[in-house]
């Protein structure tokens, strides 16, 4: 069999912390996971990454890696575990290796699943499971519940319900404990980490916890000024126009963006729109327009 770096398959340094091996893993189990990447090799690659994971995660079980990896083994060469390993030589006993689903290099280190070991197996944690889940933005907004449905990679389904936050950001995750994979010996379920996204919005568009939105004005608005109705996503606010606005301008809506510690501001871009001339008392009203304003030049 092949010696396997667990380092370098999640791309962190054998000095890595918790925290860096953790946000690898993380990082590289979304990028492969089979159910969003359909991918030749991404199966395979997905596997490797729980097994490092596996090994780097565990403190005891990342020790003895360490030992052994300090003997100058490297990635692809050759490997038969030193005499004695897995009989109680390095003082490391880790019992059963959990479902099963690793290579036989794992297994030659820590033990196959099912198979011999010394004395009761110890209660093993599940592990955490990565998903992610779609909300539109006034869920986002409202704060509120939504459907997820979960395949086990076996055929098998399950839906949950995901009670979503107020003002949650896209990218934030939701930790459901104990939703993960199930314990092994009497160990505790692992959790499911759900990272959210927010579908884009026909009139709206989010910035942080800004929201923009585009409010089209007539030109006598933009002219002679004028109060308004403007939409939000917590409901029509009125928006003073001072006289003499133009296209572009942007005004503040002061709070109105996503809730948050502090909420977010909703900016309203103005955007002058002007109506065609739909008969001949339309046509005349612009021509006499035209020759109140002959001076005006928009391009000066």
């Amino acid at each position: 069999m092949e010696f396997k770096d667990y380092y370098d398959i999640l791309g962190v340094k054998p000095d890595a912390s918790e925290d860096e091996i953790k946000a690898a893993y993380r990082k590289l189990a979304r990028k492969y996971h089979p159910d969003k990447n359909k991918e030749a090799g991404a199966e395979e690659k997905f596997k490797a990454i729980n097994e490092a994971n596996e090994v780097l995660r565990d403190a005891e079980k990342r020790r003895a890696y360490d030992q052994l990896r300090a003997g100058g083994y490297r990635a692809g060469e050759q490997f038969r575990p030193p005499p004695g390993w897995g009989q109680g030589g390095q003082g490391f006993d880790f019992g059963e290796s959990g479902d099963g689903d690793f290579s036989d290099f794992f297994e030659s280190l820590f033990g196959r699943s099912g198979g011999a070991h010394r004395g009761p197996p110890r209660p093993r944690r599940g592990r955490d499971v990565q998903a992610q889940v779609q909300v539109d933005l006034q869920t986002a907004f409202d704060g509120g519940r939504t459907r997820l449905a979960l395949h086990d990679g076996h055929g098998g389904e399950r839906v949950l319900e995901v009670k979503i936050p107020a003002g949650i950001q896209s990218g934030q995750v939701i930790r459901l404990s104990g939703q993960g994979q199930p314990g092994a010996a009497g160990g505790s379920n692992g959790d499911l980490l759900l990272e959210v996204g927010i579908r884009e919005h026909e009139r709206f568009r989010l910035d942080g916890r800004n929201v923009h939105y585009v409010l089209p004005i007539a030109p006598w608005e933009a002219a002679l000024g004028a109060t308004v109705p403007v939409p939000t996503l917590g409901g029509a606010v009125d928006l003073r126009i001072a006289a003499g606005a133009q296209s572009g301008r942007k005004l503040r809506l002061k709070g109105r963006g996503m809730p948050g510690q502090p909420p977010g501001d909703q900016l309203v871009e103005l955007s002058i729109r002007t109506p065609m001339p739909a008969d001949e008392a339309q046509r005349e009203a612009y021509t006499a327009l035209q020759a109140a304003f002959a001076d005006y030049d928009p391009r000066s």
